[in-house]
Parts: structure tokens; sequence; C-alpha cells
């Protein structure tokens, strides 16, 4: 079975870091986490490609499966309950 896939959006501040901590803190083995600082960029762009195509307007920002979390499109802000609700940190 394929892994959930846990995408953490950051501008590498110490408010993105606190969301990196709650993410790692949050995840299983079955959870493949990846850490986007999009200020920093990627070689390929891909990081900024996928903010935008998931709507991502505040940093930090999670999208579990491709989809963006609630908590980081309203209020901008990662919460737990959120994660949870998502699947991170459970066994699929």
């Amino acid at each position: 079975m394929a892994r959930r896939k846990v995408e953490v959006f950051t501008a590498g501040c110490p408010v993105c870091e606190d969301a990196v901590k709650k993410v790692n803190a949050a995840g299983c083995p079955d959870c493949e986490v990846v850490i986007y600082d999009l200020n920093k960029g990627c070689a390929t762009n891909e990081c900024r490609d996928k903010a935008k195509k998931y709507g991502v307007t505040r940093l930090p920002a999670v999208a579990v499966d491709g989809r963006l979390l609630d908590c980081c499109s309203s209020k901008g802000s990662v919460e737990i309950k959120e994660l949870q609700a998502a699947g991170v940190g459970k066994k699929r």
C-alpha cells in the first residue's frame, strides 16, 4: 500500500519550523513527509508549482495526499487535529 504523502510548505522562518515539528510529531512510518522551503525554492520549481496548484496563500501550509488542509487555507495555522483527521499518524 502507498504511503501517505504529507507536504509542508514553509518560508524557513521560526513559525514555519513549529509547523514542521508538529507534522513530524504527528507522523508515522506510513507517512512520507516532504518539506518545501518556498523562500529558497527548488531546483525544478516543483515546490512553487505545487503551492500554486494546491492554492497555498499563506505559510506555513500542509497538504496531505494532494489536498491542502482546511486549517492552512483559512486561518493559516497548522493544527494537530486537522493532521490527524487527514490520516497523518495512522497506518494505511
